[in-house]
């Protein structure tokens, strides 16, 4: 055993390796140089908070495989250098908001394989170094755009086998994708789990147009204060013992039916019509331009030479009496 390694742990110079040995909890008496941490195939139930402060300098830590379910607020406080992290296969059902906040420098970050249904909508500060994400095989149904938008830099994004809705509430995650693929960005897709009308179909081939804005929540025009508990009102908004209020909400997330499309052929062949009778009509008018042109330099030329001949002889006449006078 090396001066200040764990016992039952192999330690090299920046190396610790404490995998399978049955751990509960994180071991004491960790070299403080440690860059890189083996806790994988133990079984470790919670992190508390500042489970890591004698490893500042870590950069590389496995929790895969172990039990982990309670992740302390504070449990990576003071690992500023840490840039991956593995908590793959373990029980995790839920993240506190800003969990991550201590890691700034993160690269990979993998929570496949747990039982997390919700994921908030920040995990921590932008993420400008974060290049993997993945959240493979869990029990997620919806995730919001904005805790992806938090993560700029990311090139590679694993979101397979969990419970996908594909409805209302799904729509800023697609367009959040489509964005994300045509940048490059590299994804295992995102497979409906429901509802029936789209199981197993990718999200990204469902044209957007085909989802219903999520209704928003109906506004309760009485004040609370002004309800009776016996009063007519108060029952009146109650919903239905058979329909709950939630299950109202599920439904009307659902999507729109698909719009009939349009007939091409008849497109096509309304624009030839309406070209051939607008050419007609233009020839037409070229065609009466021309013969009004014609006309009137005709009637103009025809004008004029009956008034050169009336002339002529008043001219003679003239010139007549002007010798007699001579």
């Amino acid at each position: 055993m090396v001066c200040g390694c764990p016992e039952n742990c192999r330690c090299h110079s920046e190396s610790v390796d404490c995998s399978r040995r049955g751990l509960t909890e994180i071991p004491s008496g960790l070299p403080p140089q440690t860059l890189t941490l083996h806790l994988q195939d133990n079984q470790i139930r919670q992190l508390p908070a500042f489970a890591f402060r004698s490893v500042p300098r870590l950069m590389t830590l496995n929790l895969s495989n172990n039990s982990l379910s309670t992740l302390a607020p504070g449990a990576f406080h003071g690992l500023q250098h840490l840039q991956v992290l593995n908590l793959t296969q373990n029980s995790l059902c839920s993240l506190e908001n800003g969990l991550f906040h201590p890691l700034p420098q993160l690269r990979e970050l993998d929570l496949s394989w747990n039982n997390i249904s919700h994921l908030p909508t920040a995990l921590g500060e932008p993420w400008e170094n974060l290049t993997v994400f993945a959240v493979q095989q869990n029990q997620l149904q919806q995730l919001d755009r904005t805790l992806l938008e938090s993560m700029p830099g990311v090139k590679l994004l694993l979101l397979k086998d969990n419970l996908w809705q594909c409805n209302c509430h799904l729509l800023g995650l697609k367009l959040w994708l489509e964005k994300f693929v045509y940048k490059g960005g590299r994804t295992d897709g995102v497979i409906c789990a429901s509802p029936d009308t789209w199981k197993g179909e990718n999200l990204l081939t469902i044209p957007h147009e085909l989802y219903a804005p999520c209704p928003s929540a109906p506004l309760d025009p009485v004040p609370t204060q002004a309800r009776q508990p016996g009063s007519t009102h108060s029952a009146a908004v109650r919903p239905p013992e058979n329909h709950p209020a939630g299950e109202q909400d599920h439904s009307e997330c659902g999507l729109k039916p698909k719009p009939r499309p349009a007939n091409l052929r008849h497109a096509v062949a309304t624009v030839i019509i309406t070209g051939v009778v607008c050419g007609i009509v233009c020839l037409m008018m070229l065609v009466a331009t021309i013969y009004g042109c014609t006309y009137a330099a005709i009637t103009a030329q025809y004008r004029g030479r009956p008034f050169a001949q009336t002339n002529e002889p008043g001219k003679t006449e003239g010139q007549e009496k002007v010798s007699e006078q001579a």
